[in-house]
């Protein structure tokens, strides 16, 4: 037995409670269960909301304005890894385990950050916090599955985005105003003792509800999987350290990244996801879509507020909140029952929305511009991710068999991950190579004397604005087919034999 198969004793998963009919996500049946994974959700909502916004600050102190994007991309890319070894983790022995590693590296990632001395120090922490948090968000996905009923899936995702409320309003002010009296440090050392929360109310929950493999046998450990993932990982890991290098001699990590990337991917995600083949592939494409563009969008707009319109980090934080709002209001609406007709609606005017909030950002790098619009143009494309995230999280679930959710679960994660690197990396190249390496040079914002390049703002925002735009797409394909076998799409026809396994219509659908 390999070191990846601790000797636990097989049982079988329970069935999910049965709650009286029409019950919802917090009658006593779920209730311990549905706050104790909010509460995780809660803690990984409130750590991004306020290390973003101390991030321009840390990057400035350890002078890695350079390396900028490599501290958002550097966790991604550790997730990616995190991601498939929870799925294959969690389908074999339950979520339990996974998801309690998870919070502790998640946590002593945030500890190795806090303590840096160098930008790539910090950065290697944000590798070991990204590597938790891939094996929590998998878990929690499976718990879902586990646990709860069909019907009630579309409102535990809503729950899901509205923990998001809270951090998102209080989590800038706070992490803005500790960065300014006490430093950035204090924001990444505090966050870790609000892994006690989710330690104590959810992990007894998921014992009784969740643990243990499906139908009684033990699944084995997939390495080909195992040995994709860490292909994936690694590849990643140098086409962003050859972004950010921009050298001749930076072809070679990029060549390599692009030899151990590119198969990795294709075992990985269902077969015809790039292909956008209609069904599960496109679900998982739309949320790397969806996810990579907006997030590698809104990962500039602190940095651009505070160091081209003079803002504090307080204020270039704040400045998002409204988001919060507007992300859980779009949650909301895709998880009411009568939406399901219109699902597939709501998606293509998600994707337009994210386009034109991240389109219409580098405005204020206008001084006539009040920097109050680009507050409105995110809360709009909030409300849109709102709708596509949590829309493409009940999509995936519903084609999904049970023995498969850890699987595929693991591939919409990845997607969303692996887009992150992706564009991160292109904005970070497009970013660097337009001099934004010197942005804030001297520790001021542009205003006090750093140096100013809004076009290396723009190069990031508007190819991001364009991939949003190829989302509105892919939302036109997410529905299966009905006859596979007949299919006359251009896109199905093209799909590649080979792959990973993963069904684009299951059995059970």
């Amino acid at each position: 037995m390999s070191a990846l198969e601790p000797r636990v004793p097989e049982k079988t998963a329970p069935a999910p409670p049965t709650p009286p009919p029409g019950g919802g996500v917090l009658d006593p049946a779920y209730r311990a269960l549905s706050v104790g994974i909010i509460s995780v959700v809660f803690l990984i909502a409130f750590e991004a909301t306020a290390v973003g916004t101390a991030m321009p600050v840390a990057a400035r102190e350890l002078d890695g304005i350079g390396l900028y994007a490599f501290a958002f991309s550097a966790y991604f890319t550790t997730s990616l890894f995190g991601m498939v070894l929870s799925g294959q983790w969690a389908d074999r022995q339950g979520p339990l385990r996974p998801l309690t590693v998870g919070i502790g590296c998640f946590a002593a990632g945030l500890v190795f950050s806090g303590t840096a001395g160098s930008m790539w120090v910090f950065v290697l922490g944000r590798a070991v916090q990204g590597f938790g948090g891939g094996l929590v968000i998998v878990a929690l996905y499976v718990v879902v599955s586990r646990a709860y009923e069909e019907r009630l899936r579309p409102a535990i995702m809503a729950a899901f985005a509205a923990s998001w409320v809270v951090p998102s309003i209080v989590g800038p002010l706070a992490a803005g105003t500790v960065t300014e009296h006490l430093g950035w440090r204090w924001v990444f050392l505090a966050i870790p003792a609000l892994v006690v929360v989710p330690l104590v109310v959810a992990l007894p929950a998921i014992r009784r509800t969740a643990s243990g493999p499906v139908g009684g046998e033990p699944a084995a450990f997939d390495r080909r999987r195992i040995r994709l993932a860490f292909g994936i990982s690694a590849g990643a890991g140098l086409l962003q350290y050859a972004a950010q290098d921009l050298r001749w001699l930076s072809l070679v990590p990029a060549v390599l990244g692009a030899a151990l990337l590119v198969p990795a991917v294709l075992g990985l995600l269902p077969r015809g996801t790039y292909l956008a083949r209609r069904g599960l592939p496109s679900v998982v494409l739309l949320r790397g879509v969806a996810a990579g563009s907006f997030i590698a969008a809104e990962s500039f707009v602190p940095l651009m507020l505070v160091t081209q319109r003079g803002l504090s980090p307080t204020m270039a934080g704040f400045s998002l909140a409204l988001g919060g709002l507007t992300w859980a209001g779009g949650s909301w609406v895709q998880s009411k029952g009568r939406m399901d007709p219109y699902r597939a609606r709501l998606m293509v005017g998600g994707m337009v929305m994210v386009a034109v909030a991240i389109a219409a950002a580098p405005a204020v790098l206008i001084e006539a511009v009040p920097v109050w619009t680009l507050a409105l143009a995110w809360a709009v494309g909030c409300l849109g991710m709102g709708l596509v995230i949590g829309s493409t999280s009940v999509l995936l679930l519903k084609l999904s068999a049970p023995k498969e959710a850890g699987a595929n679960s693991a591939a919409l994660q990845i997607s969303d991950a692996l887009a992150n690197v992706v564009l991160l990396a292109a904005g970070g190249a497009a970013f660097a190579a337009l001099g934004g390496g010197t942005v804030g040079a001297g520790h001021a914002p542009a205003e006090g004397g750093g140096a100013s390049h809004p076009a290396a703002f723009v190069v990031v925002f508007l190819p991001m604005a364009a991939v949003a735009l190829l989302g509105a797409w892919v939302a036109t394909r997410l529905d299966p087919p009905t006859d596979p076998s007949a299919s006359t799409d251009p896109a199905d026809a093209a799909a590649p034999a080979a792959g990973n396994p993963v069904r684009a219509v299951p059995d059970t659908v």
